[in-house]
């Protein structure tokens, strides 16, 4: 059975005032008098025993005055002393003796106010039940737990013998982590075993509260303590470098770690000391297990490392340079007239003090645009070398992201600067020669266009502030020499492209080729084959042979590795006993030594093998990503029985060529009786026109005269010559209108053993760009209109042969 409360003869006792606090039975608590309710109510108190001659202790009403509003519970409290506080003001010390249900006011004695009030009083039985037991047990094990953690041991005694459930629950009025609220639960509470449950139930929450705020506290220390820890174990390190450092002889500071004084120290411009500097500041903020940190070191390396005052000297003899690159290059005049004319210009601007003008210099932008291996490449190592200036190539085939040239933001993981800005770095110097190796292999995708982010690094007005993703401080590129190699013109952007200068290298000559060969490809190949000068020699017929016959190109990367597979079967016959060095090689041994010829030049072949050797063949002249070469155009005649009318295209030919080619039949068509053509054929026959190499595409209008002449050969039985190249585009009134490429398609010509070439009237002027002794191998006609072409290109009448039309089936 559970502890019961009845309640008993009604009380009239003076209130005295508890603001927002609460005082529970059992709790024996001090007053001070010098607050005048309490005074009152004490004097009340003391008045009322006084008269009523009784010997009990004076009696009041310990009520809570929660925001202004009475309690309807009371404590009964006895005055117990009056006296003197710890402080020495007059006091009080009242002990609670009993819930008091308040009533209706009265009258009384004094200044304090009187209440009418029933005391309630509480049994416990005994035994206890079990319920009520095991929450006696639980309460005594939590409240032994709480005052243990604070040391409390003589009151974990006095809990221990508290076997009363009401005073029990009373007794956890005198904990501080209780609430004003709380506390009035408890007050209110008239059963002892629910006021004893509620007891428990505050007791439970706060010491899990303070289960969670001690392991967040010693999370904490724990985490100061290893701070601390390394913070005095980095102190150690630092002592023990320094004695170290003294033993050895060395200064006492350590410059590579002290980045303040490097900055310091470093020859920077203004405003990149100033940005260094700030990030020095945040350094000295930073912790060093923050990643920040590691960041702004890396970023401070990367500014103090580049060169940013350090310049070479230009060399500014102007002879001397141009001795340079002759040496080191045949041919290429136009490149070495740019260059040199550059070292002039900025030594006369030197020698008038004008090399700084509004904040920029005099650097330059050139585009060599050309075939492989005519020399684009190693052409930057000879102009460094005869500017004196350092050599940088940067790679840019395939390069598809746009951070690859500007640089990473500083906010991404394993972030570095651009290409541009390690070039400058590894050059050592702000003014060094950058090649822009394969520019036309940029491409773009979802990261960004490089092309788009090179705009800036090339376009001389912007250049002097480029500013890069990972520095973020202004870059002077405006002194540097870039040298942008690309094989194919159309593929550089427009925007890109203006802001170059554009330098051509359509190829070489022969007689260039084989000078390059006897001084440079032949020492080098020697060289590499383990053979000493002398032991081995080409003539020059030898390779003159090599260049026309073995190969056929615009540069002479071929030609190289002709030689090298030369200069390694005379080797490997010296090594097998079965050749004496020295030796001599003629062009008569090239066959037996590296097998038969590859390019037989038409020219030399028999006349009935020729490709021209029947009607409706011409030879026309090309441009690819390789440079110039000839192209043979074919055309046919299909039976009239097989109803195939029409025009058929063949040679994986692009929008632009079909288009040619329709155009030149649609002028045979409207000129047939002009020219004495049996165009009535090409009514109900099928015209069938081929272009050999079917693999490889081809486009372009230079192509239309070399199909107008193909198709008046096969319609007038005539044959094309043998020794006739033509290049031109046609319109339909019979005009040849003005193509491009001519300086490479008549080295192709050349090189085919062409001896004739037509070419278009307003092309006469490309003319100057090819090489003279080109030009006087070959008999070059320049022309207006189509019908000149077909007086030059077909044979005479008397040697007409039939059309070959196929055998009915």
């Amino acid at each position: 059975m559970a502890a019961e409360s009845t309640a008993s003869t009604p009380l009239a006792l003076p209130v005295l005032p508890l603001d927002d606090e609460v005082v529970l039975p059992g709790m024996v608590v001090p007053f001070d008098l010098s607050d005048a309710e309490v005074r009152a109510a004490v004097e009340a108190a003391q008045a009322a025993a006084r008269s009523s001659g009784s010997s009990s202790k004076p009696q009041v009403l310990l009520v809570p005055r929660i925001d202004g509003t009475y309690a309807g519970v009371g404590v009964l409290g006895t005055v117990e002393q009056v006296g003197r506080l710890a402080d020495g003001d007059p006091g009080a010390l009242i002990r609670g003796r009993g819930r008091v249900r308040i009533g209706a006011g009265t009258t009384g004695p004094g200044a304090a106010l009187w209440v009418e009030g029933v005391q309630v009083e509480e049994t416990t039985p005994d035994p206890l039940p079990g319920a009520t037991a095991e929450l006696v047990k639980e309460y005594k094990a939590l409240a032994t737990s709480w005052l243990k953690k604070r040391g409390a041991w003589q009151v974990v005694d006095r809990v221990q013998q508290i076997d009363d459930v009401s005073a029990l629950a009373d007794n956890s009025g005198y904990s501080p982590f209780l609430t004003t609220q709380q506390k009035l639960q408890l007050l209110e509470a008239e059963d002892p075993t629910a006021r004893l449950r509620l007891a428990t139930e505050q007791l439970r929450e706060h010491l899990a509260e303070q289960d969670v705020a001690e392991s967040i506290a010693k999370d904490v220390q724990e985490g100061v303590d290893k701070q601390q820890r390394e913070f005095l174990l980095r102190r150690q390190l630092e002592a023990v470098r320094k004695e170290l450092r003294e033993l050895n002889g060395q200064d006492g500071e350590d410059e590579s770690d002290d980045y303040h004084s490097r900055v310091e120290a470093a020859d920077l411009p203004e405003k990149v000391r100033e940005a260094a500097l700030k990030e020095v500041e945040k350094l000295e903020r930073a912790s060093d297990q923050s990643p920040e940190s590691s960041w702004i070191r890396t970023w401070l390396d990367t500014v103090l490392e580049l060169p940013w005052n350090e310049r070479t000297e230009d060399a500014y003899d102007i002879k001397g340079a141009q001795e340079v690159l002759d040496a080191e290059h045949a041919g290429l005049q136009d490149v070495k007239e740019r260059i040199t004319e550059y070292l002039a210009v900025r030594k006369r601007r030197a020698d008038r003090g004008m090399g700084v003008v509004g904040g920029r210099r005099g650097g330059a932008v050139l585009a060599l645009v050309g075939p492989p291996g005519v020399g684009k490449t190693s052409l930057g190592e000879s102009v460094a070398h005869a500017m004196g200036r350092k050599f940088v190539r940067v790679a840019l085939g395939g390069v598809r992201d746009e951070a690859e040239i500007r640089g990473h933001r500083r906010t991404y993981v394993g972030a570095l600067p651009g290409r541009i800005v390690r070039a400058i770095k590894e050059a050592g110097s702000m003014n060094p020669v950058v090649l822009l190796d394969e520019i036309d292999k940029v491409g773009s995708d979802f990261r960004g266009d490089p092309a788009a982010a090179l705009l800036e690094v090339l376009d001389p007005a912007q250049n002097h502030t480029f500013r890069d993703h990972y520095l973020e401080v202004e870059l002077d590129l405006s002194d540097v020499v870039f040298l942008a190699t690309a094989n194919v013109l159309e593929a550089i952007p427009e925007a890109l492209l203006d802001r170059m200068e554009l330098v051509r290298l359509d190829g070489y000559t022969e007689d260039e080729k084989i000078v390059i060969a006897r001084d440079h490809l032949v020492p080098r190949q020697l060289d590499r084959a383990g053979l000493g000068e002398g032991e081995v020699t080409i003539d020059e017929g030898a390779l003159r042979k090599l260049a026309g016959e073995y190969t056929r190109e615009a540069g002479v990367r071929n030609l190289e590795r002709a030689v090298a597979r030369l200069l390694r079967k005379v080797a490997a016959q010296h090594e097998l006993g079965d050749r004496e060095l020295p030796f001599t090689v003629g062009a008569d041994e090239l066959r037996g030594l590296i097998g038969r010829p590859h390019h037989v030049p038409e020219s030399a072949q028999d006349p009935a093998e020729r490709r021209t050797a029947v009607p409706g063949v011409a030879t026309g002249l090309a441009v690819t990503g390789a440079g110039g070469d000839v192209l043979f155009v074919e055309a046919s005649l299909a039976d009239p029985e097989t109803g195939a009318a029409g025009l058929t295209l063949t040679g994986q030919l692009g929008d632009v060529m079909k288009e040619s080619a329709q155009i030149a039949l649609s002028f045979l068509r409207s000129h047939g009786a002009e020219l004495e053509l049996p165009v009535g054929d090409l009514k109900d026959r099928g015209v069938h026109i081929h272009f050999p190499a079917g693999a490889v595409p081809k486009d372009g209008p230079s192509a239309g005269v070399t199909m107008t002449t193909a198709l008046a050969s096969l319609l007038s039985g005539r044959l094309v010559r043998t020794d006739v190249a033509m290049t031109g585009e046609v319109s339909l009134t019979g005009r040849v209108l003005p193509i491009g490429g001519v300086k490479q398609k008549l080295l192709a010509a050349h090189r085919a053993g062409i001896t004739t070439v037509v070419i278009p009237k307003r092309n006469e002027p490309d003319l100057d760009d090819v090489p003279a002794e080109v030009l006087e191998k070959l008999d070059v006609h320049a022309v207006t209109d189509v019908r000149q072409v077909l007086e030059l290109a077909l044979t005479p009448a008397e040697t007409q042969v039939a059309p070959q039309v196929p055998a009915a089936a």
